[in-house]
């Protein structure tokens, strides 16, 4: 059935399979192409998911420790990371809850917020609004009495389901994304080698059923010229063009007979033959060499018939070889395009898988600072330990001070009592020496002696009693300085003892502060890992498909080797040519995306 085909539908059913198996080779891989894409999209929506989701835990855990801070301190730049924290996690928030899709998730997000929303309205902003207002002890005390209410695990806890969630997805279209490349990859080589063995194939068949018989038929051509009547025409049993060629042929030996018979004629039909034989069997010469513009003309009469089927079998051959370079060309832009899209899919994997590393190094290096900022944490926590033991023993010491200090004033006021005593018998002791003045002044000249003592007396209790006056002020300035230093230790007591329940506060802050810090760690070092898998996986997918890209370049190799095939035949027109670089454009394009 295939041999008694005209030679158009030969050739063109040939080239036709050659085209389906390009075109299904084709088909299959912009599907797989298509897959890997979309797992790609995938994996880029699960990391985004995934980095929001740790953004907004990251961003709970800040408002946390910046709410303790301000609450510790009392300072307002605690409040501005705040209010950043608080913003960050509503704009996230937001931005997340357009990104989920499945309802579990996205009521998990909304539990979050929920939770973050009721802690800030019972915690957060209400105990920074009190902190303004003066009431910060209150406010301290209110949170060590409260304990692990006032943490915020309830808030983080459906984020990091959500997390755990994106990591399962990421490993599931990583897996689909490696399986598609596998699939195509097999798609590739199986395609190759099938249109390899349909290249090779075409190439026998059309030399043995085509290129053999012409040539067949231009030696029997050149046997009619050179005098030969008595020759067998070959293939006039067959019902394509070349059988045609060939009833034409016989039909000229036939003539050829039948005009060496008639020889009134002979010189004239003699000549007009060896010109027939001369055009046809060098038009057959040109056309066995591959040059299919050939045409005959100006043929006598009688042979005007073999002229018009040797140039109408032509050009249907001419059309067809026309045809199967346009074919040729497209399998050549398929094939580059699908090496084009390999490379473009190499080079996208190969930045996704530098990102990753990228990504799993800063990771690394977070998870490191964490790390650091826990250990600091606790040494803080040691310190703060110390220095609320040093201030419990600086308290009792003032306590003693505030004692003694007492004490002192005590003495001071008994020695002022003293110093009136003194100051009255000076007073009795002056105006005793007063009176014996005058007694000895009445006595005459018997009592200048005792006159004499009495002065002195007098003036010793003068002395004395300016001493107990100058005794008595400096002992009333000691008790006022004593008084200011009993006063004094005493706020220094009472400021010891504010200290001492601040150091209380910090000691219980520092200390949760310390544990949040631990469990920040170890959520790094969970994302550390999952992010360090993503990058073994997208190492080994960028892998396959730089194979995928090698089998792709061989199959573009071989398309060039059955282009060039084709390229013997000169059709005296370049739209094969031209039509190999058409096709690359669309399907580049395809492969962008």
């Amino acid at each position: 059935m295939f041999k008694s085909m005209k030679i158009p539908r030969k050739l063109g059913l040939s080239f036709l399979m050659i085209c389906a198996s390009a075109a299904i080779v084709m088909i299959v891989f912009f599907v797989n192409i298509t897959m890997i894409s979309t797992s790609t999209d995938r994996n880029n929506l699960s990391q985004s998911i995934h980095a929001k989701a740790l953004a907004l835990e990251t961003s709970i855990l800040r408002q946390n420790s910046q709410f303790r801070g301000f609450l510790v301190t009392g300072d307002a730049t605690y409040l501005k990371s705040y209010d950043e924290g608080r913003d960050e996690y509503d704009r996230t928030s937001t931005e997340l809850e357009a990104l989920l899709t499945e309802p579990a998730q996205k009521d998990a997000l909304l539990k979050s917020r929920e939770e973050t929303l009721a802690w800030r309205k019972q915690w957060g902003d209400r105990l920074i609004a009190a902190v303004k207002s003066g009431q910060r002890e209150s406010a301290q005390a209110e949170v060590r009495a409260a304990g692990k209410a006032v943490l915020t695990s309830a808030a983080v806890l459906p984020l990091r389901d959500i997390r755990e969630a994106q990591v399962k997805l990421i490993d599931e279209n990583s897996a689909r994304q490696e399986s598609a490349i596998s699939t195509a990859r097999i798609v590739l080589v199986l395609g190759a080698i099938a249109l390899i063995g349909i290249a090779i194939m075409l190439a026998m068949m059309l030399t043995r059923m085509i290129a053999r018989p012409v040539t067949r038929l231009t030696g029997t051509m050149a046997d009619l010229a050179a005098g030969k009547n008595d020759i067998a025409v070959p293939d006039t049993d067959r019902a394509d063009e070349l059988g045609d060629m060939a009833k034409a042929v016989l039909v000229f030996r036939d003539a050829a007979v039948a005009q060496e018979k008639a020889t009134a004629e002979k010189v004239r039909s003699e000549a007009a033959q060896q010109q027939v034989v001369s055009d046809l069997a060098a038009a057959l010469g040109k056309m066995s060499a591959g040059d299919l513009t050939v045409t005959l003309k100006n043929f006598p009469g009688e042979y005007r018939k073999l002229e018009e089927d040797f140039n109408a079998a032509l050009g249907a051959l001419r059309e067809t070889m026309g045809s199967i370079a346009l074919a040729t060309g497209n399998i050549h832009g398929g094939s580059g395009e699908i090496s084009q899209a390999s490379d473009d899919l190499s080079r996208r994997t190969e930045q996704q898988a530098a990102s990753l590393e990228e990504t799993a190094a800063a990771m690394t290096q977070i998870t490191a600072t964490v790390q650091n900022s826990a250990a600091g944490a606790g040494e803080a926590n040691k310190l703060v330990r110390a220095t609320q033991a040093d201030a419990k023993e600086s308290s009792k010491v003032v306590g003693d001070a505030v004692a003694a200090m007492a004490e002192i004033e005590k003495s001071s006021q008994e020695i002022t009592k003293i110093i009136e005593v003194i100051d009255k018998i000076a007073f009795q002791t002056n105006l005793l020496a007063l009176n014996a003045s005058v007694e000895a002044a009445h006595a005459g000249e018997a009592g200048r002696a005792f006159a004499v003592v009495a002065n002195e007396v007098r003036a010793l209790a003068q002395r004395s009693a300016d001493a107990a006056q100058e005794i008595g002020t400096l002992i009333s300035n000691s008790s006022k300085q004593v008084e200011g230093g009993v006063s004094l230790v005493g706020e220094a007591g009472k400021a010891l003892t504010r200290i001492i329940g601040s150091v209380d506060e910090v000691s219980g802050l520092v200390s949760q502060i310390a544990m949040a810090a631990d469990q920040q760690s170890s959520a790094l070092a969970q994302v550390n890992t999952a992010i360090t898998e993503m990058d073994k996986v997208t190492q080994q997918n960028a892998a396959m498909v730089e194979e995928s890209n090698a089998a792709a370049r061989s199959l573009s190799d071989e398309a060039t080797g059955l282009a060039s095939l084709v390229g013997r035949f000169n059709t005296g027109a370049d739209a094969g040519r031209a039509s190999r670089t058409a096709p690359a454009r669309t399907l580049r394009s395809v492969g962008a995306r």
